[in-house]
């Protein structure tokens, strides 16, 4: 039983409704247009919401989206087939309204509606009555291929078969007969006796000579030299034995090693600066079209506008359909594997292009290939731009004036560039006057903690306390290896709070989406201390695989966490960007499947290669 059935256009206006409870249905209506038609991800027609299944149907070329809702736990079969058909009888009765633009008048669609439902409803019956048969596997595409490939293989078989024969079978060469006086004399083979006679007698040299050995070309190879032993000076300029030892820390007093680089300071002052992704590259012409897309189409003007743009009214128009489109989607679907993108993904999206173009009408002077390349852009622009802006610099602000400091987890898999990136926003940090602690709880890799105490030391000289009223911008809360994770991430916020610091970064061990008992671990840390922000850092050279680490550590967060509205991830750091050219295709795939924007982006090696995404950069760099 249908619990909603609602026709409403793009524009937001409700053309006609059923309901059939008293239940407010909106919530869930809002959320399908919210998620996925905002969101560009119309590619898959199911859509669940609490207890709802909501399927939809968009009619492109009037604007109409056609919405039935049910319970989940119903399975009806006949909604595709109703969808379908109440989409074509709206369309029929409706269409001189629809093409003149009268949408605010009263459309008087409910008996139409009930016997269209009761044909679906009837026909489902039916069809559940009928006993299952089995696919043929005739009737398969797998039979298909196999036959075709049969036949193929037995005709390329006779030709070679054919082919064969004819060189195996020497060919007859008819001479006319010589004179016994002048022809030379010969053996069985048909070889003189003057040219075995010298034959012979070479060979008689050859073995007379002895085998003789072949002289290399190639260049003697060097004889090795084996490792020299170190000589250790201890005189003139060599270096004291004692600051070759490094198996204990030196005194937080001590004074850095680290010569502070002036270039840096006051660079990353304010909002973090756009990143500029070029691209030389030009694997995708728009202009490169199908031999019968050509031959029915124009080829695009030079210009949209000017001269052109007075015929379009003129000339005859064409409606897309997914046979005209098809060619261009596989196109655009191995470009984006190829720029990185998850195959996966670029599948959606590409199905998501089609749904959204299937019965849209476009004139004689618009091509399908450059038509589906435009609006797969503008999805993949929409993608990248983020539902929520996160301004961490006003919300750390906000959070000094409550008396508390602004907490940030950073989460990923091992190797990733956590604590590097960490480092990186804490220098951002410092330059905008922000005092930060840092939360070693990566109690679990060697060196982790003797890192991040590193990266205090060189952050405190770059800018040391004097510059700053006798404050030390960046603290490292410590206790060391072997423990409990979310125990000191809690005891740091608490210093953190007590010595009123503004911002707590906790850095925490790298663990493969797999690893079960370190997921529950970061889940119960994220529970525990409640932060403000947590963001995920992922490779940019990662392609397939950062579909399956961000769903899996979303899963793990969301199973382990006994809260109704679990903390998931928030935000993206997307590091190693300086080392992919224009394959920015891990950037489309983190935000596709999180729906949460990328924060920062890593691009060096240095506290100041710290980026903001550009989304129409990217989506530039991406479809060239």
């Amino acid at each position: 039983m249908l619990d909603l059935f609602t026709i409403f256009s793009k524009g937001g206006i409700v053309l006609w409704c059923f309901q059939s409870t008293k239940d407010i249905f909106t919530p869930s209506v809002n959320a399908l247009i919210r998620t996925v038609i905002l969101q560009e991800r119309t590619g898959n027609q199911n859509f669940d919401h609490n207890a709802l299944t909501l399927k939809y149907k968009l009619d492109n070329e009037f604007e109409l989206v056609f919405v039935v809702a049910f319970q989940k736990i119903l399975q009806l079969a006949y909604v595709d087939k109703f969808l379908t058909d109440i989409h074509l009888e709206f369309r029929d009765k409706y269409k001189d309204d629809l093409q003149n633009g009268r949408y605010f008048q009263s459309f008087e669609f409910t008996k139409s509606f009930q016997r269209v439902l009761q044909a679906a409803e009837d026909w489902g019956r039916s069809q559940a009555k009928l006993p299952k048969q089995m696919r043929s596997f005739g009737e398969s595409l797998k039979s298909k291929k196999t036959v075709s490939s049969m036949i193929e293989r037995k005709g390329e078989d006779k030709e070679n078969k054919q082919k064969k024969v004819k060189i195996s079978e020497p060919p007859k060469i008819e001479t006319p007969p010589s004179p016994a006086s002048t022809a030379p004399a010969s053996n069985g083979n048909g070889i003189s006796e003057d040219v075995l006679i010298q034959n012979r007698l070479r060979l008689a040299q050859k073995m007379a000579a002895g085998p003789k050995k072949k002289e290399s070309t190639k260049s003697p190879k060097p004889s090795k030299e084996g490792k020299k032993p170190r000589v250790w000076e201890l005189g003139g300029n060599a270096k004291d034995m004692t600051s070759l030892d490094r198996s204990k820390d030196k005194p937080e007093d001590a004074t850095s090693d680290f010569t502070p680089a002036s270039n840096m300071v006051g660079r990353m002052v304010g909002g973090i600066k756009d990143i500029e992704v070029e691209s030389d590259s030009d694997e995708y012409d728009e202009g490169e079209e199908d031999e019968e897309e050509v031959a029915t189409q124009t080829k695009p003007a030079a210009k949209s506008g000017g001269v052109f743009s007075i015929f379009k009214g003129l000339v005859g128009s064409k409606n897309l359909s997914q046979e005209t489109m098809q060619p261009c989607l596989d196109k655009l679907r191995d470009h984006l594997i190829a720029k990185n993108v998850a195959a996966d993904i670029a599948v959606k999206l590409c199905d998501s292009v089609a749904a959204k173009l299937e019965g849209k009408v476009i004139g004689t002077f618009e091509t399908v290939a450059s038509t589906v390349k435009n609006t797969l852009t503008e999805s993949l622009v929409q993608i990248l731009s983020p539902r929520r802006r996160i301004d961490i610099l006003r919300d750390a602000l906000e959070a000094r004036k409550q008396g508390r400091p602004f907490v940030m987890a950073f989460c990923g898999v091992n190797g990733v560039g956590k604590s590097t990136n960490l480092a990186k926003i804490c220098f951002w940090l410092i330059e905008n006057n922000l005092q930060v602690l840092i939360a070693a709880c990566d109690t679990f890799r060697a060196g982790a903690v003797e890192q991040l105490r590193t990266h205090t030391r060189h952050l405190n000289a770059l800018h040391p306390p004097e510059r700053h009223g006798g404050r030390q911008m960046v603290n490292l809360y410590e206790k060391g290896y072997g423990k409990d994770a979310a125990g000191i991430a809690l005891e740091a916020i608490n210093f953190a709070r007590d010595s009123k610091m503004d911002v707590v970064l906790i850095d925490t061990a790298g663990r493969m989406q797999d690893n079960g008992p370190l997921m529950i671990a970061l889940a119960k840390l994220v529970k525990v201390n409640e932060p403000d922000l947590v963001l995920f850092v992922g490779e940019a050279l990662v392609g397939n695989e950062a579909v399956d680490q961000l769903v899996k550590f979303n899963q793990a967060m969301a199973d382990n966490s006994s809260a109704v509205n679990p903390h998931l991830i928030d935000g993206i750091v997307l590091t190693k960007f300086d080392t992919i050219d224009d394959k920015v295709g891990a950037a489309i795939s983190m935000t596709y499947i999180t729906g949460q924007p990328i924060v920062f982006v890593g691009t060096g090696q240095t506290y100041t290669d710290l980026k903001a995404l550009n989304a129409k950069a990217v989506v530039h760099a991406l479809m060239k």
